[in-house]
């Protein structure tokens, strides 16, 4: 299919961003199952070196995701472009957020006496409660969804497109799903939440990738 608006750019570039959100993604997916199985206890956080190289990761991998929506938003016809803008404006806002909040973890953070008071694990810490952890829970559990919403609408003819509008939606509900977690103050049900954004949307951006790298271009 020819894309109005979808240059050789946003195909080189929206292929190789999307696979690098792949590459990254499956060493996130892989620390994190690994970080999980080193737990004592599942109420724990997921301890260093797990944590850092986790942090690490989606400081990497979420300005690629932005890249990958910019490349959606030029691939998708006028007639759903407006649902393109949206989800490009949620992935910016989940970038925003879980950008600042992993930063600071890494660096404010680490500044800051283990002896500190209370506030400073209120803040900073990810066991729940804290800012930090509602922050990022806001970021993946709520704007991710939304953008995968309407970006899924984008893709809708050949076996790949509609394989990764319907991937879309399956990790959009369990994402939000994770949501639950948050009123009942369990952590453990926000894990469903993690499988949408951690385990499935990995898969996504391969296949975004290779609808890129497969279309026409002006």
């Amino acid at each position: 299919m020819l894309h109005e608006s979808f240059t050789f750019q946003h195909r080189r570039i929206g292929k190789f961003a999307a696979w690098g959100v792949f590459f990254l993604g499956v060493i996130y997916a892989a620390t994190t199952i690994v970080g999980l199985l080193c737990l004592k206890s599942p109420q724990d956080p997921i301890s260093d070196p797990f944590f850092t190289i986790m942090e690490l990761l989606i400081l990497l991998m979420t300005p690629l995701m932005v890249v990958v929506m910019i490349v959606v938003h030029a691939y998708a016809s006028m007639s759903v472009k407006v649902y393109s803008l949206t989800a490009l404006i949620f992935m910016l806002l989940l970038a925003g957020i879980t950008s600042s909040v992993h930063f600071v973890i890494l660096t404010v953070s680490r500044q800051i006496e283990p002896t500190a008071s209370e506030w400073v694990s209120f803040l900073f810490s990810f066991k729940w409660p804290s800012v930090a952890y509602g922050l990022d829970i806001l970021a993946w559990d709520w704007f991710f969804p939304l953008s995968m919403f309407f970006a899924a609408p984008v893709f809708a003819v050949g076996r790949v497109e509609i394989t990764v509008r319907n991937l879309m939606v399956v990790s959009g509900v369990l994402s939000l799903a994770g949501l639950i977690g948050v009123p009942l103050a369990d952590m453990q049900l926000r894990n469903i939440g993690i499988i949408g954004y951690g385990l499935v949307s990995p898969f996504i951006f391969l296949l975004l990738g290779i609808v890129f790298e497969r279309s026409q271009h002006h």
